[in-house]
């Protein structure tokens, strides 16, 4: 927790009729918690958010910021036609990627503005570019659902302009989707009873968002895969080895996580979650082997992911120097583990920067 904002202390095993401690946050607060160790929107006067500019939702909640809690012998003569050349490839555009937006509409609206991604109407202005959002697109800000429409709008958009946007799947879509449909049935977490429901609200889950929440967009966050590759750049949400769990190839991972979410089950749904909320695995002294590990079964050349704030992979959150007040300066993404991963959650939730790049980055 950044600054002197106040911490709900609990887990995602709180039992009902437990009180939840309330204190004074400091910046050493940061943990994974104990589960992770193991359609248009209206064009005007606010693009993808059903509210105008400058009014809160009613029912929003502001959540502390940033707290996380949590891949024949004989030869036959015949004639042979010459083999019919392949068709051409499509040009493809620039790569932009963008990082954890949390429900922080207006923040996403003026980073892809900035990158020349969308016009002053909202609207795709990029021709045949490709962006990819890296998942994580509701709980702790105030308009995830606008998110998810604007994203949805986008992709159509880009699509006749012969670009693509596209998203990956992150934690908080798979506890957004538990959360509606397993509400409070009782999970296995490993250490203890769980909800969803009550995981999805500690996690900063919004009863605006939920009440806005359509088939529509359920739909859509079931069919978002997990991991893809561009360019040379594996693209994944967290920063974690346990995409290896669910398949040796990008194609395995993703059609084994569809797979999970379509068997509706509650227990198989949550460890899914669970694992795909671990994070800092390429932050210490074997993070590239972490990343090798990775990219040798997936293929690419470095990781680009989300999940982690990039304050606390740096440590400027989570020291024991002084607060002031400020939020962390974060100026754009952070290359680390022997310059093999990248990380793009610029902390937006904890007053940092909502992150958009273009692909390669020239460090």
């Amino acid at each position: 927790m950044y600054g002197g904002a106040t911490v709900v202390e609990g887990s995602m095993t709180q039992g009902a009729g437990q009180e939840p401690v309330v204190r004074t946050a400091t910046l050493r607060d940061f943990r994974v918690p104990p589960y992770a160790q193991a359609p248009a929107p209206p064009a005007s006067p606010h693009p993808g958010s059903a509210f105008p500019e400058g009014e809160t939702p009613e029912g929003y909640t502001p959540t502390a910021r940033d707290l996380p809690v949590i891949s024949i012998d004989e030869t036959a003569q015949v004639q042979t036609a010459p083999e019919p050349r392949p068709a051409k490839e499509p040009d493809l555009g620039p790569l932009y990627v963008v990082g954890d937006v949390h429900g922080y509409l207006d923040e996403l609206l003026a980073a892809l503005a900035e990158q020349g991604l969308i016009d002053t109407e909202g609207r795709w202005s990029a021709g045949n570019a490709r962006l990819w959002f890296l998942g994580d697109f509701t709980d702790r800000g105030p308009d995830g659902i606008g998110v998810i429409d604007l994203v949805m709008r986008l992709s159509a958009e880009a699509a006749a302009a012969g670009g693509y946007c596209k998203a990956l799947m992150g934690n908080h879509e798979l506890l957004l989707i538990g959360a509606k449909r397993f509400a409070d049935t009782p999970v296995n977490s490993g250490a203890g009873t769980a909800t969803f429901q009550a995981a999805w609200l500690l996690n900063g889950g919004q009863k605006t968002d939920m009440e806005r929440l359509q088939d529509v967009h359920l739909q859509w966050m079931s069919r978002l895969d997990a991991v893809v590759e561009e360019d040379g750049h594996l693209l994944m949400h967290s920063d974690t080895t346990a995409y290896l769990d669910y398949g040796s190839t990008i194609e395995d991972v993703n059609d084994t996580v569809h797979a999970i979410l379509t068997r509706n089950d509650a227990d198989e749904c949550w460890d899914l979650f669970r694992k795909l909320t671990k994070r800092f695995a390429f932050r210490d002294e074997s993070g590239a082997q972490a990343v090798q590990q990775l990219t040798a079964a997936y293929g690419g050349r470095r990781v680009v992911h989300g999940h982690s704030p990039i304050p606390y992979l740096t440590g400027e959150v989570g020291s024991e120097d002084g607060e002031d007040g400020a939020g962390p300066q974060v100026d754009g993404p952070h290359v680390y583990a022997d310059g093999l991963a990248i990380a793009m959650d610029g902390g937006v939730t904890m007053a940092g920067k909502l992150l958009v790049v273009q692909l390669p980055l020239h460090d």
